[in-house]
């Protein structure tokens, strides 16, 4: 049975860094990113942890292992990973100065897992936790990442602009 919770554990972040790995871009081949969709971040162990002091991560848990996540990124980490800055000083450009906001880091979800609700699950476990301190998720898709760019419509995500950075196209969204 998998159940939702905040990562409190080392071992847990440490699972979260192995299923990141097996769903990067450069692992996967380009039928599997078109039908899974992709991870584009890979984070360290230290950064992980740092974050995760400030906001705990969301993760769904099938006894000990970790079968999805939702890595939260307090705006205060907006120069720590170079592939955010831009999406960060996008957000500058149309979120009111005075909105608090909690940037969604990465989510991703086992592939034996996919399909069954774990992506929804992880955001609204995500949503009821960060309130009332943050008002908005907001992050960025990738537009080749259909299947994430779907899914994420489907829980409530809302385009606020399309931009391009690092030879990307981006989808910036918000879930109010």
């Amino acid at each position: 049975m998998v159940v939702y919770k905040r990562a409190t554990q080392n071992s847990e972040l440490e699972q979260i860094l192995v299923l990141q790995q097996k769903n990067l871009i450069p692992v996967l081949s380009e039928d599997e990113k078109k039908k899974e969709g992709f991870v584009t971040v890979s984070h360290t162990l230290e950064l992980l942890k740092r974050m995760n002091d400030v906001c705990a991560h969301v993760i769904a848990k099938d006894g000990d292992r970790v079968v999805g996540y939702a890595l939260c990124m307090h705006p205060r980490f907006a120069e720590e990973i170079e592939v955010l800055k831009p999406m960060f000083h996008e957000i500058s450009l149309v979120v009111p100065k005075t909105e608090k906001y909690l940037a969604m880091g990465q989510i991703c979800v086992d592939k034996d897992y996919r399909g069954q609700g774990l992506f929804r699950q992880l955001y609204d476990n995500m949503k009821k936790g960060i309130q009332p301190e943050f008002t908005s998720i907001i992050t960025e898709v990738d537009v080749k990442n259909d299947r994430s760019l779907k899914a994420h419509y489907a829980v409530g995500f809302k385009d606020l602009k399309t931009y391009r950075s690092g030879g990307q196209d981006w989808h910036l969204i918000a879930l109010h």
